[in-house]
């Protein structure tokens, strides 16, 4: 008899998942995920098409823990819950309605970057790698012993959203090679040390508020962690709002100018940081519109010109 799983699921990572437990013969008795909300950037995929299109049934339960909706959960007997990108911790009564485990796909290198948007934080720490990592759910959040990982890099100018599709193909890779063994039962789960480990909470818009004073790196991991589809990296300008895309390291031009400033130079758009090195800002936004960056550099001068102080 095919085991019987319930799958929590959205975005990219969900979409992709799911099939392969629909190849691996799980019979998938229902796909619960959340509803898109209108005010967000609904960049990836959809998992609810992905059910549709597979004859499954679904569920947007705004509280998945609720004992009307833990009592559905149990009326289906899983053997296995599975938790791809979902959104909302599940408590321990609804792992436990899985007799033979509840599972979640995790963006890091477990126990490294435990908690919210691990791709975000691995960038904005200056990592050179993470991965994703299939592991047990337990009550404390990404603690569970690990049934698979894998690793992707980081390159130096990645996004955040370069990285986020390299962990998606690693996400699919990972439940593929562990899924026969925890279906056979003979899957070998490794404890993780939480203590070498670290953990993050989420980010809001405003996190990506631009400080100065920090390195030219620490500013370029920053713009790389949250650029589009993110929020994005900002300053205050003369009023307006810059919004920064994308940057490069610019050692040639270090030295120029005092920290917080921005000078053109050519046409080139230019940054300095607080540790007197420079950035050169290749993409910009203004009060969230795109602008040529000669345009832009025609507009203000040369410089250099100083950013508006932090609010």
């Amino acid at each position: 008899m095919a085991a019987r799983a319930v799958v929590f699921a959205y975005h990219d990572v969900g979409a992709r998942c799911l099939p392969v437990l629909l190849r691996h013969g799980v019979d998938v008795r229902l796909v619960v995920t959340h509803r898109d909300s209108p005010g967000e950037n609904i960049w990836f995929a959809s998992v609810e098409k992905v059910a549709i299109a597979n004859g499954i049934e679904t569920a947007f339960p705004e509280d998945p823990n609720a004992p009307d909706f833990l009592r559905q959960l149990q009326a289906i007997a899983p053997d296995f819950i599975f938790s791809f990108y979902y959104r909302q911790m599940l408590s321990p009564a609804v792992l436990a309605t899985a007799t033979r485990g509840a599972f979640n796909l995790h963006g890091s290198l477990l126990p490294k970057y435990r908690g919210r948007v691990p791709i975000n934080w691995a960038i904005i720490k200056g990592e050179t790698e993470t991965g994703a990592t299939l592991h047990e759910m337990v009550a404390k959040p990404d603690a569970g012993r690990i049934a698979g990982q894998k690793a992707v890099p980081i390159g130096p100018d990645d996004t955040a959203v370069e990285v986020f599709a390299r962990v998606v193909d690693a996400a699919e890779a990972v439940l593929g090679e562990a899924l026969p063994g925890l279906l056979s039962g003979t899957a070998a789960l490794t404890p993780q040390d939480l203590a070498s480990g670290s953990y993050f909470g989420g980010r809001k818009p405003e996190d990506g508020r631009i400080d100065w004073t920090r390195s030219a790196r620490a500013i370029h991991n920053l713009v790389r962690a949250v650029a589009a589809p993110y929020p994005g990296a900002f300053m205050s300008f003369r009023r307006l709002r810059l919004t920064v895309q994308r940057t490069r390291l610019a050692p040639e031009r270090s030295g120029h100018a005092i920290g917080g400033s921005l000078a053109c130079d050519g046409g080139r758009l230019y940054a300095t940081a607080g540790d007197g090195q420079a950035l050169e800002i290749l993409a910009l936004e203004v009060d969230g519109e795109p602008v040529e960056l000669r345009t832009f550099c025609d507009n203000i001068g040369p410089g250099p010109h100083p950013v508006d102080p932090s609010p």
